[in-house]
């Protein structure tokens, strides 16, 4: 089954203007029904409640999008249940992130539902042999993918901390993503890129900053495993395997990066990494005297010069290859201290 570009960019630009229409109804409806995320707890920023349901509008445009263009375009069983095999878990999870929002699960229940998923996830493409990068060992595959894909899930929750921090930086994973799989003639995996970057950029447009609603736990954990899985079933066109594994990494580098900032300096003061508080990337950001905008597009832009990196992999001679991946890891140690060395908490600049 081929797409054209066109194609490409119609499932792009469905799925921008349905989430954009979808958001403001879910927000109505958030409102209405009095569902908000209060500043209620030390480690939020925000001063007035903002409504939440804006994940709901993402989960399903992208579900709406996807299989409808399944249906018009080619509908097989088939193609149903690969593309399920990517949208199934994302929806569990969806739906998890949901009932959090309305009723504040606690983290325990919420991290083992999360392995579960990321568990059944990893059988699922090892044993489909659907991995983008195989170490040749199925006990070694279906950890590395586990560990990946809860890890993931729980980096894009823990960096949804920001007025359109999240979206905008997985709407540029999406697209760099877009880019190899495409490029790569993954037709699937750039297919569902396509259809994820268009739905973060349409939420985008309610979310930058001043966030008029909020995407939720339901929209960061559906984002969550879904790029997650989408980045380990890339096949990326290099020359090594260490220099294939990295590719997952560099696309998803920043969210990672605030992951090991917050809870490295969480667990160097005593608390648990469950713990909210003013210690991820953005509260860093704004320490510095960067206003709330300029911290998101910030990070933004960091995420760019790590999916060019992913991108010059693919265009380079093995040595070449090996070198920007190795310039790659050092700017990102740079930046890991840089963050470090920023107050781990102090009140926030207005």
């Amino acid at each position: 089954m081929g797409i054209t570009h066109f194609q490409y960019f119609l499932l792009f630009l469905s799925t921008f203007v349905l989430v954009g229409a979808l958001t403001p109804l879910m927000r109505r409806i958030a409102i209405k029904r009095e569902i908000y995320d209060a500043p209620t707890q030390a480690h939020k920023t925000h001063k007035e409640p903002v409504p939440y349901l804006g994940g709901v509008a993402i989960i399903i445009g992208v579900l709406v999008v996807a299989y409808g263009a399944t249906i018009a375009k080619s509908y097989s069983s088939q193609n149903f249940w690969l593309e399920t095999s990517v949208l199934g878990p994302a929806l569990v999870l969806g739906i998890v992130g949901l009932i959090d929002d309305l009723r504040n699960l606690s983290p325990a229940p919420r991290f083992i539902i999360q392995s579960i998923a990321g568990a059944f996830t990893a059988w699922l493409l090892v044993s489909s042999n659907t991995v983008g990068t195989p170490t040749g060992s199925k006990v070694v595959d279906s950890i590395i993918t586990m560990v990946w894909v809860v890890g993931i899930c729980n980096s894009i929750n823990f960096f949804d901390n920001l007025d359109g921090g999240a979206a905008g930086t997985v709407a540029v994973s999406s697209i760099a993503l877009f880019i190899l799989s495409f490029k790569g003639h993954q037709i699937l995996i750039a297919a569902l890129a396509a259809v994820t970057a268009g739905a973060t950029i349409g939420f985008l447009l309610w979310n930058k900053s001043p966030a008029r609603i909020y995407m939720g736990d339901a929209g960061a954990l559906f984002l969550g495993i879904l790029i997650a899985t989408l980045t380990i079933r890339l096949e990326p066109n290099a020359e090594t395997e260490w220099t294939s594994l990295a590719t997952p990494v560099l696309l998803l580098a920043v969210p990672i990066l605030d992951t090991c900032v917050a809870v490295t300096s969480r667990l160097r003061r005593g608390i648990s990494p469950f713990q909210g508080g003013h210690d991820h990337l953005s509260h860093r950001l704004i320490r510095r005297g960067m206003s709330r905008r300029r911290a998101a597009i910030s990070l933004w832009g960091l995420s760019g010069i790590f999916a060019l990196c992913s991108f010059l992999i693919t265009v380079t001679p093995k040595n070449p290859e090996q070198f920007v991946v190795a310039i790659a890891l050092i700017f990102w140690l740079g930046l890991l201290t840089y963050f470090l060395k920023t107050p781990d908490e102090k009140e926030l600049i207005k």
